[in-house]
C-alpha cells in the first residue's frame, strides 16, 4: 500500500479520533467524515485513499471504542505507523481490519506530506520522498489472514463456510 503521510504527535486518544458525540453510529463513511477533527478540523477532506497515519506513542489510548479504528479506515486511512499502540485501539484494528504497524524509527522520521509504500507482509515501511526503508515487526501469518479477509467478522464468516463446505464434502 501506498500513500501520503498524515502526521500526529504521542497520545493521540480515542476522543480525538473520533469524538464520543459521534458515537450513535458505526456507519464508517459517516465515522470517517469526522476522523480526527479534533486534532484537524479538515482532516477527513484532506485525506486520498490509501493515505497513512503516522504518529508518536500510545496512540488509540483512552476509551476502548472500535468507533476509532472504524473513523480510520471508513476515512480512507490505509494503515497508521506509529511509535507505539494502545494495546485495546490495537487489537480493534486488527478486528476490523485496519493495519497497523509499530516503528518508532519510521514514526520519527517520516514526515507530514511524505509518500510512504508499506509492505505489510514483510513489516517494511519505505519513505519514497527521502528515501529511508524502517522495519517494523511483520504482524503474525493469522493477523494477516484477518487483514486479508477485511477483519475479525468476514474472516469468521470465511472459516465457518470452509469449515461447512469441508463437511459436507467428507
Amino acid at each position: 500500500m501506498r500513500g501520503r503521510a498524515h502526521k500526529f504527535g504521542p497520545d493521540i486518544d480515542t476522543d480525538v479520533i473520533i469524538p464520543a458525540y459521534y458515537l450513535n453510529t458505526i456507519d464508517p463513511v459517516e465515522l470517517g467524515k469526522h476522523c480526527m477533527e479534533a486534532a484537524d478540523p479538515d482532516f477527513s477532506k484532506k485525506v486520498k485513499p490509501g493515505d497513512i497515519i503516522v504518529a508518536g506513542k500510545n496512540f488509540g489510548s483512552g476509551s476502548s471504542r472500535e468507533h476509532a479504528p472504524i473513523a480510520i479506515k471508513g476515512c480512507g486511512i490505509g494503515a497508521v505507523v506509529a511509535e507505539s499502540f494502545a494495546r485495546i485501539f490495537f487489537r480493534n484494528a486488527i478486528n476490523i481490519g485496519l493495519p497497523i504497524l509499530e516503528s518508532p524509527e519510521a514514526a520519527a522520521a517520516i514526515q507530514a506530506g511524505d509518500e510512504v509504500e508499506i509492505d505489510l507482509e514483510a513489516g517494511r515501511i519505505t519513505d519514497l520522498t527521502t528515501g529511508q526503508t524502517f522495519q517494523a515487526t511483520p504482524l503474525p501469518p493469522f493477523m494477516m489472514e484477518i487483514f486479508r479477509a477485511g477483519g475479525l467478522v468476514p474472516y469468521l464468516r470465511q472459516k465457518i463456510e470452509r469449515q461447512r463446505a469441508a463437511a459436507q464434502g467428507a
